[in-house]
């Protein structure tokens, strides 16, 4: 099928498809052609190397000389936000859709997100799809139990509270970031959160419970480097109660928020077998607020901090069994 071929449900719905790469080689050829698959059309990709110093260049040269609806953009190195800002810019059609280059996109993606525009409010900025884990090599990682949250609007409190969406599931209209602004180059992790509290903020945020994207969890992601992620998670939250992003000002749901980030945090140290830092977070984040939380609406199972904490107990637990070597 010809990536540029018009599409006969949708003809007046074009997706610009922003793939921002750094030393992502290994991948990106992946990506690129899992936005080709696409069942909506018209596609337009833009590839935006972000200083790559790999094979980016010549993967992304090649399928640009390959299919004409993609087009290749380098830049200096600037940082995940600059690549996707320069995206923006550069694209031709009213929507957008922002595919990060490890990631892929299921064929449906575009075109159950588009159809979903279709039956929302005019004014609904921001559509976004659930999503499942692959490992480096594509194969599928086993995901937690939880309950399903259903197909429902997200406000900009939802979103702060916890990240509801990867940015690999997002397909936004292009004038939402006329008002709302583009991404923050300062935020060097949680850039994707801060950009959909702002337009939420705003104006109406869909989310389809429903997963259509791999997201490819490797040693290089973002997500690894969890002194990074909880400072820029810190720096999103604090910018949010600057600028009043959230209506709720009250003391109990900042402390929810403060616990929910520090629940987040104690996974992250652990997924870098910082133990200690787990234990600590699960701490504070009980200490913060005792009461339950509503675990599906954090799409979470029951318990799911004492969960945490009983996890990051075991292996001292372990170590201090009667007849354990010391």
């Amino acid at each position: 099928m010809d990536p540029a071929a018009p599409s006969p449900s949708l003809p007046d719905s074009g997706v610009s498809a922003v793939i921002p790469a750094y030393n992502y080689a290994h991948y990106l050829e992946r990506a690129v052609r899992s936005a080709l698959a696409q069942q909506h059309r018209p596609l337009d990709i833009i590839i935006v190397d972000d200083g790559s110093t790999d094979d980016t260049p010549d993967i992304a040269r090649r399928l640009a000389a390959e299919f004409p609806c993609i087009r290749y953009v380098r830049q200096e190195n600037a940082g995940l936000s600059a690549a996707r800002n320069t995206g923006i810019r550069e694209a031709r059609h009213p929507f957008l859709a922002f595919l990060d280059a490890d990631d892929e996109w299921l064929p449906a993606m575009l075109s159950t997100a588009m159809a979903a525009f279709q039956t929302l409010p005019p004014l609904t900025a921001l559509v976004a799809c659930d999503s499942f884990r692959v490992d480096s090599g594509g194969a599928a990682i086993g995901e937690k139990r939880t309950t399903k949250r259903g197909d429902r609007f997200f406000t900009a409190a939802d979103i702060l509270m916890k990240t509801r969406f990867m940015p690999s599931c997002v397909v936004a209209r292009r004038s939402c970031f006329d008002a709302s602004g583009l991404f923050d180059t300062g935020l060097r992790s949680s850039e994707d959160r801060d950009m959909w509290l702002r337009i939420a903020a705003l104006r109406p945020v869909f989310y389809i419970d429903r997963p259509l994207v791999r997201i490819r969890k490797h040693g290089s992601n973002m997500s690894r480097h969890a002194d990074r992620m909880r400072e820029n998670m810190r720096r999103v939250r604090r910018k949010a109660l600057r600028d009043h992003t959230v209506s709720q000002t009250g003391p109990g749901f900042w402390l929810r928020v403060l616990a929910v980030d520090h629940f987040q945090a104690g996974w992250m140290y652990w997924d870098e077998g910082r133990s200690g830092r787990a234990i600590l977070h699960a701490a504070a984040s009980l200490l913060l607020w005792p009461l339950p939380l509503d675990h599906r609406d954090l799409h979470e199972p029951p318990f799911f901090r004492l969960r945490a904490a009983a996890r990051f107990l075991a292996p001292f637990r372990k170590r201090e069994a009667p007849g354990s070597s010391t």
